[in-house]
């Protein structure tokens, strides 16, 4: 069984937070006969404020101009509230670049403008404290591989393994849990849709955010990311820079692979000394742990998917992440050098995409040419960028 731990780019929190408000502000009613022309809106993020005019970008990069009218029900609410009738009135002057708006109304007659007949607001300092206190609990989560399913209790066991030992956590999935599933191309979170229990599959990469039990062999979820992955460790055989494609003699399948390297792929490069430390490790060599990237911070198990959290150690005295890693591209590696890679799956139309490439591992897999794949990245935190990135 491959380990994988895994951190996806970067999420957008933007749809998230307002797709419960959208239903909620657009259930719409007409009367038997009627058939209503939906209104025009606009969702997105304040560029500008002058006088009474705004400026909002959309999330797909469309700027709108958006009149205020002395008519326009202006209102605010609290990032990840649901019901409108907790929201609170909002004056003009309270709005501010950074500021997520829905708003609602009638295009004027040239077609321009958007005269808001009504407008619903997160302020960005609500969204960042939200943020915050999310990346946080993503932290300080749970992720492994998932080692069996109980629908009927809604209960997932996961694995969670080091350098030194495995263990297992049992996940208790609360009638309001949110469960999500990567994209079989992509670890963004933001491209990650909501899914039920039954898509899970043992094997799956999971993480989740919640609380532990005081024995710390349970949790209780409410939220979870899942998705389907695929390690490779293996020597370089060819580089197309290109074709931005590379291929791996696998060692487990003793095949060569072509995968695909995309503007998402992280690549690094372990340093020499921190590889042999590694290696010793993997051998059940007592010595010298890992030595931390200043930047790391201790706590943690794996990345959390969403969130750029400290690439740090995990419970079990796994290394600090990958992330911190000194950069590589593909014009770094050559022919025979040995790399772990973390793949999407792919398909038999398209080659798997690298999610993260470690080269400078040759200490590694000489330790454990065949255990290198069940150890490959899985106490690492792989991936980056900021969740507010898109």
């Amino acid at each position: 069984m491959h380990r994988v731990i895994l951190r996806n780019h970067s999420l957008a929190f933007g749809a998230a937070l307002w797709l419960p408000v959208l239903q909620a502000l657009f259930v719409v009613h007409p009367s038997a006969g009627q058939q209503p022309a939906p209104p025009s809106r606009v969702l997105g993020t304040i560029q500008s404020v002058k006088d009474k005019t705004l400026t909002v970008l959309s999330d797909s990069g469309t700027a709108s101009t958006v009149s205020i009218e002395d008519a326009t029900k202006l209102l605010q609410i609290a990032p990840g509230k649901t019901d409108l009738k907790e929201a609170a009135p909002l004056a003009l002057a309270d709005l501010e670049p950074g500021d997520r708006v829905l708003v609602r109304g009638a295009l004027s007659e040239d077609g321009k403008t958007l005269r808001a007949s009504s407008l619903v607001a997160m302020k960005k300092a609500a969204i960042s404290e939200k943020q915050n206190k999310e990346r946080a609990e993503w932290q300080r989560g749970v992720g492994g591989l998932v080692k069996s399913i109980d629908p009927a209790a809604q209960t997932v066991v996961l694995t969670t393994n080091g350098f030194s030992s495995n263990k297992e956590v049992v996940l208790h999935l609360g009638k309001d849990a949110v469960l999500r599933r990567y994209a079989p191309d992509s670890t963004r979170f933001d491209a990650a849709t909501l899914a039920p229990l039954s898509a899970l599959q043992v094997g799956d990469q999971l993480r989740a955010r919640g609380s532990r039990g005081p024995d710390g062999a349970s949790f209780e979820a409410v939220e979870v990311v899942s998705g389907t992955f695929r390690s490779v460790a293996g020597t370089v055989t060819s580089i197309d820079a290109s074709g931005h494609t590379v291929v791996i003699h696998d060692l487990a399948s003793k095949s060569d692979v072509t995968l695909r390297v995309s503007g998402e792929s992280q690549m690094r490069r372990l340093p020499g000394p921190f590889a042999e430390r590694l290696a010793a490790r993997l051998k059940g060599q007592p010595g010298e742990a890992p030595a931390q990237p200043a930047s790391a911070q201790p706590n943690g198990i794996a990345a959390a998917p969403p969130h750029q959290v400290s690439q740090q150690a995990d419970q079990s005295g796994g290394p600090t992440g990958a992330n911190r890693m000194p950069a590589a591209g593909l014009a770094d590696l050559q022919k025979g050098d040995a790399v772990m890679v973390v793949t999407t799956q792919g398909s038999e139309k398209e080659s798997a995409t690298v999610i993260t490439l470690l080269a400078g591992v040759e200490p590694i897999l000489r330790a454990s040419p065949k255990g290198a794949q069940d150890m490959i990245l899985s106490p690492w935190t792989l991936g980056g960028g900021e969740p507010s990135a898109n």
